[in-house]
């Protein structure tokens, strides 16, 4: 493996955490400088992004990206988790008499007014985060104070819905609902919050059961290796991008000359051109070495992460 280390694109399979895929990484790659870009449930499958040596520099910005998801949200029913792993929510009525309360409601429902409610949820909106997310609180997860059972109330964050489709509908029993949606989110959008959010604005609860990541920025399912499928240490390399493709490929390329590289080597800012966006750039030299990752700042470019160092 390049000692400068890549991104490796692992189609996670379900019932593994995102830090299960890390440790089989660390060991098939022979290395402990493994992270992953984007938190997937262990009830989730898909998309995750590892970075192994130098590129788990690259995370905390790749994680930064919009994403696409297919997903499955059952209406009918709240849980304590907004998904299929918790329990449900059961109000004073008993089971019969709430079934059928539910059957009523849903049978009034429209097409239109699915339609209308995800389109609510649809653009730029505040979104509160499901309690036993991995939102910190107090530098502890919200979910590890759930499980010690504190009671987590989490602040609304403006997150962004680009895309909320409905696909196929299904109802397996007369008081339940099954929807098959796309999402596509900015960084930090819960989808099971999204299902918790439309079950309530239609007045009948909701949860998700399914979610399935297929799009991470530039990295989709197409591109991934499932998880089983990766090559034993004794078998050949893993399927690495090398980090001056996986900087190309994720961020916009700016080109430099020699004196500006050498800059950049020492750490020192260097002019950004006029219409650079305020957003991280890769930075390649004029032998088209990959410099840094930096980031325009008032008419400056700053380093977020150097990688060829000079002395």
């Amino acid at each position: 493996m390049n000692a400068a280390g890549g991104l490796l694109i692992v189609d996670k399979p379900t019932g593994l955490t995102s830090h299960d895929v890390v440790a089989t990484v660390r060991r098939l790659a022979g290395t402990r400088r493994v992270g992953h870009a984007g938190t997937l449930d262990p009830a989730a499958t898909g998309v995750l992004v590892i970075g192994i040596d130098k590129a788990t520099k690259l995370l905390g910005h790749l994680a930064l990206t919009d994403k696409d998801y297919t997903a499955t949200i059952r209406l009918g029913v709240s849980t304590t988790t907004d998904d299929a792993q918790g329990e449900p929510m059961i109000g004073p009525a008993s089971p019969a008499e709430q079934a059928q309360r539910t059957a009523q409601a849903l049978a009034a429902i429209t097409d239109t007014d699915l339609r209308l409610a995800i389109a609510s949820l649809t653009g730029t909106i505040w979104q509160v985060p499901s309690s036993v997310s991995a939102v910190k609180v107090d530098g502890q997860r919200a979910y590890a104070r759930v499980r010690a059972g504190e009671h987590v109330d989490l602040a609304a964050r403006e997150v962004t819905v680009s895309v909320f489709e409905l696909g196929a509908t299904d109802r397996p029993t007369p008081h339940l609902l099954d929807l098959q949606v796309q999402v596509t989110c900015s960084s930090g959008t819960y989808v099971r919050a999204l299902a918790r959010d439309l079950g309530a604005r239609l007045g009948v609860g909701g949860h998700l059961t399914s979610l399935r990541r297929t799009r991470v920025g530039p990295y989709s399912q197409s591109a991934a290796t499932a998880l089983a499928d990766l090559p034993q240490p004794d078998a050949g390399g893993l399927p690495i991008i090398d980090l001056a493709t996986a900087v190309d490929g994720s961020f916009p390329r700016l080109d430099v000359d020699a004196d500006t590289a050498r800059a950049i080597g020492f750490g020192q800012p260097v002019a950004a051109p006029v219409a650079a966006p305020a957003v991280p750039h890769g930075v390649f030299g004029p032998d088209g070495e990959l410099l840094a990752l930096m980031e325009p700042r008032a008419g400056l470019l700053g380093s977020l992460v150097v990688f060829a160092a000079r002395s």
